[in-house]
């Protein structure tokens, strides 16, 4: 099935609806959430998910984790989605958060298939093969270190929102100070009970993280490393590998 909402077919009594969708550049759904688990995977493009605990980044080739009834909120860029929509019993181990994950080549043929199976497909079929075959392989993803813990705190949630509009790994923890009229010890209390991350930490890693959008564009290391405040390209590289274990171009969409 292709570009229909899922509450059209969310009754159906099938433990996965597999449902494509295209959507326009620069798209955001805004906060909704589902009955169903959702595995929500870029079939082209980045995307953004938002919830009350934090951000995952999701590029090209991967797919992201939603636990029934989580509400969120997606920014796209240049997306293709493909969803599977789960029933919660048919996933019990299912994650209580959102988790970003790798997505073997075994599993991306299958998510395309499923796309273009019978919705009431029969259950002792080959498209039901396929079905059984997606919940086996699910249950063996790789999770990514592609979240980002947003704090609960208004007032610091909101500069954290702020900062990863235009993230810079220099950003002094002064500012973030000044802003909350807190000293830095407390400031760095407030990050580690909010986000259980440190503030130098916790930059690091939005901007790290920031940079997945750019490196699927093409743009180049050293740009990206000049914007990010970064000293030298060696610098971001360095940083990017302790993160994610990989470096950067192997974020670019020519990877998959």
């Amino acid at each position: 099935m292709r570009n229909i909402p899922i509450a059209e077919v969310d009754g159906l009594d099938r433990a996965v609806v597999a449902i494509g969708t295209d959507y326009p550049p620069d798209h955001l759904l805004p906060w909704h959430e589902h009955r169903r688990a959702q595995v929500l995977y870029a079939a082209t493009g980045l995307m953004h998910v938002e919830t009350a605990e934090g951000a995952w980044t999701v590029p090209t080739a991967r797919a992201v984790l939603i636990p029934p009834t989580v509400a969120h909120q997606v920014a796209m860029t240049g997306v293709s989605t493909r969803s599977l929509y789960i029933e919660p019993s048919a996933v019990p181990w299912f994650p209580a958060r959102c988790q970003v994950v790798d997505v073997s080549a075994l599993l991306r043929a299958l998510i395309l298939a499923a796309v273009e199976v019978e919705p009431r497909y029969p259950e002792h079929s080959r498209d039901a093969a396929v079905v059984a075959l997606i919940l086996h392989e699910l249950r063996s993803l790789t999770p990514l270190p592609l979240d980002l813990p947003l704090p609960a705190d208004p007032r610091l949630r909101r500069l954290c929102e702020q900062f990863l509009r235009q993230p810079h790994i220099h950003d002094a923890p002064a500012r973030w100070c000044a802003e909350l009229s807190v000293s830095e010890r407390t400031l760095a209390r407030l990050f580690r009970r909010g986000t259980g991350l440190g503030f130098a930490q916790w930059r690091q890693r939005a901007c790290i993280l920031h940079s997945l959008g750019p490196l699927a564009a093409g743009e180049p290391v050293t740009r990206i490393a000049s914007r990010l405040g970064y000293d030298n390209p060696a610098a971001y590289t360095a940083a990017f590998g302790r993160l994610l274990g990989r470096p950067p171009t192997s974020y670019r969409v020519a990877d998959r």
